[in-house]
């Protein structure tokens, strides 16, 4: 296990440095992006329309964050991961597309999110769920809200952060992915036990 301090734009070299169980911390640009923030960015993708932020480089988080308003100023609350495995039907087209090098949540993701962070050199960094005020303390600004008419939850907040973290890596560049290690396992130790309980499976 090593410990990296990153800055955005990270490049693909350093994403594909990063191994499962290396810790991450970043400094820089971190957007938000959940279900509908990711199906309108590759429908835009499709019908050629510009984005409000190239993502290339930066980090991803599934996050539907809880904002104030003060005067003019934005503000996050809380900024708990949502479970990743709801944008999992995107986010290998999402990062195919738009290269973002740090997908950030909670619960992992699957094979085609896997296989994407292999070919294009991403990783995943676990966020620990319930830790919200947490990585609220790590965000120094918002930048900017795009797409706002999404809703709160799910519009794009472009947020600078500093040393935002710590995010285990749970998927590398390398097709290694600790939630599908941890859930093979679980299934290769689940028969003898059963057989040793005597409960037939």
């Amino acid at each position: 296990m090593v410990t990296y301090k990153l800055t955005t734009p990270i490049s693909e070299e350093d994403a594909r440095k990063l191994r499962v169980n290396d810790v991450v911390y970043i400094t820089g640009t971190i957007v938000t992006a959940r279900d509908q923030a990711h199906h309108r960015a590759l429908q835009f993708h499709k019908e050629g329309k510009e984005l409000p932020i190239n993502f290339e480089g930066l980090a991803l988080f599934h996050c539907g964050p809880i904002v104030k308003k003060e005067g003019d100023r934005w503000i996050i609350v809380a900024a708990g991961p949502t479970t990743s495995t709801r944008m999992d039907i995107f986010e290998d087209e999402f990062i195919q597309n738009f290269k973002a090098r740090v997908i950030i949540g909670k619960g992992g993701m699957g094979k085609r999110t896997t296989d994407a962070m292999q070919k294009y050199g991403a990783v995943y960094g676990a966020f620990t769920g319930g830790a919200a005020v947490l990585a609220a303390k790590a965000i120094k600004s918002v930048k900017t809200v795009e797409w706002l008419d999404l809703g709160m939850p799910e519009a794009l907040w472009i947020l600078e952060t500093e040393e935002f973290g710590p995010l285990t890596i749970a998927i590398d560049s390398h097709g290694n992915n600790l939630f599908e290690d941890i859930k093979n396992k679980t299934e290769e130790n689940r028969i003898p036990i059963y057989r040793k309980l005597g409960i037939q499976k």
